[in-house]
């Protein structure tokens, strides 16, 4: 529960940081961190692709 209320209180330290940025700056950081998780995202499924277990 403690972890909920503080996972609330962040999200909305960032959303009211959000709102009084310019909006131009909320774009490109949106697309910085898009392009980021989609290459992580890439890069996890061609890790577990090609990754070979011996367990």
């Amino acid at each position: 529960m403690l972890f909920l209320v503080a996972a609330l209180l962040l999200l909305g330290v960032v959303l009211g940081t959000v709102a009084h940025a310019p909006l131009s700056f909320s774009l490109v950081a949106a697309a910085v961190i898009a392009v980021w998780l989609g290459i992580f995202a890439l890069r996890e499924r061609h890790g577990r692709r090609h990754h070979t277990s011996s367990h």
